[in-house]
């Protein structure tokens, strides 16, 4: 599959001194004896005070796995998380190391730190917005994800070459953005999250209804991941569910479209949304981009003549089975909307059969492979 055009350039209101935090930051160990050892390390000033951010690490050398280098993940989690050891230590399980940090002020057992960042609230993150952008919590989230890529970098026991990023819903979100503000990450994998909230989100109305226009305007162009999506410069894997509460399809479409570096997709039907951790087409992804494994299949983007639908594939493995999936709801009720599903055929690097309707308000093509993992092609959006 080609793609597309040169990345952009970052934006010049970008907020974030990229160099600064491409430094290692200090750090101190809290626990060095448990097989997921866990730390703290400096952050960004908060309202003039100095911010520690509590995280664990896990590697695979204490799980037995031996090596002297190793690909490493940072794991993001969403709102109402934490920093999860079992994560981490998921990953450390399958050869990564990994570190899962905590981007509400928190340590272990969700306490309170007393030099902690901003909470994780919507207040923290949306009715700040006439604060100085040191003061909000977007600001510290994606800082204090690149501070812990550059923590990783520093361990020997880390391959440079072979980082990459994943997040779940929030985390998701600020993994789209970080995809375009950290350009040594080799691989991201945004889970649910994306850009253009106040298009349509969850908070379309509870918080961009609050807003003036210029507070919209300025929450958008600092804190959407639209602003910084076409920077991405590493292969992005979008996962989510047709029916997300959260992050819905024709916001999703977008996000996903701006992305001009290599990409793919895994759409799933009525995907549960929380912090699931075992979604099997997680793992083949980042072993493709990270570990040199077997690639993915990638689907391109379907076309419609005379009511059939036909889209190329590549793939190294078997293919097993392909469907169409589309809705005719609207996309103001993308939680509640029903899906159709139509069995199509595979012959040879083709899949083919009768096209969605024309009414349809949104459809896609999925297929599985032999491993049993889905991928699925971009969302087509009427």
């Amino acid at each position: 599959m080609s793609w597309g055009a040169e990345p952009l350039p970052l934006p010049k209101s970008t907020p974030w001194d990229v160099k600064a935090l491409s430094k290692t930051p200090k750090f101190e160990w809290v626990d060095k004896e448990s097989k997921v050892r866990s730390l703290t390390y400096r952050g960004l000033p908060y309202k003039g005070n100095p911010t520690n951010v509590f995280a664990y690490y896990a590697s695979p050398t204490s799980f037995g796995i031996k090596g002297k280098k190793f690909p490493a993940l940072v794991l993001v989690h969403g709102g109402g998380g934490t920093a999860f050891n079992k994560w981490a230590e998921i990953w450390a399980k399958r050869g990564y190391v990994a570190i899962a940090m905590d981007l509400a002020g928190k340590g272990a057992n969700r306490k309170p730190l007393p030099d902690g960042g901003p909470d994780q609230g919507h207040g923290q993150k949306f009715s700040t917005i006439d604060e100085p952008f040191e003061n909000q919590w977007s600001y510290h989230a994606v800082a204090n994800v690149l501070l812990a890529h550059s923590l990783l970098l520093s361990f020997d026991e880390v391959d440079a070459e072979q980082t990459g990023v994943t997040g779940i819903s929030w985390g998701g979100y600020l993994t789209c953005i970080v995809a375009g503000v950290d350009a040594r990450f080799k691989f991201a994998m945004p889970v649910y999250g994306c850009g253009f909230l106040r298009d349509n989100s969850v908070w379309k109305t509870s918080e961009f209804g609050k807003m003036s226009q210029a507070q919209s305007d300025k929450w958008h162009k600092l804190w959407d991941p639209s602003s910084y999506l076409a920077s991405a410069r590493m292969p992005v894997a979008f996962l989510n569910g047709t029916n997300d509460f959260a992050y819905p399809m024709d916001s999703y479409a977008k996000s996903c479209a701006l992305v001009r570096a290599e990409k793919n997709y895994s759409i799933q039907l009525r995907m549960p949304h929380g912090h699931i951790f075992g979604f099997k087409e997680f793992f083949p992804f980042a072993d493709q981009y990270l570990k040199g494994g077997t690639p993915m299949p990638v689907i391109a983007t379907p076309q419609v003549k005379d009511g059939k639908v036909q889209a190329q594939v590549k793939a190294v493995t078997k293919l097993v089975s392909a469907r169409l999936h589309y809705t005719m709801g609207p996309h103001a009720k993308n939680k509640s909307r029903p899906w159709t599903t139509k069995e199509l055929v595979i012959e040879g690097n083709l899949i083919k059969g009768d096209a969605s309707p024309k009414e349809a308000t949104a459809w896609y093509v999925d297929l599985t492979d032999e491993r049993k993992v889905l991928v699925s092609s971009q969302v087509m959006i009427k």
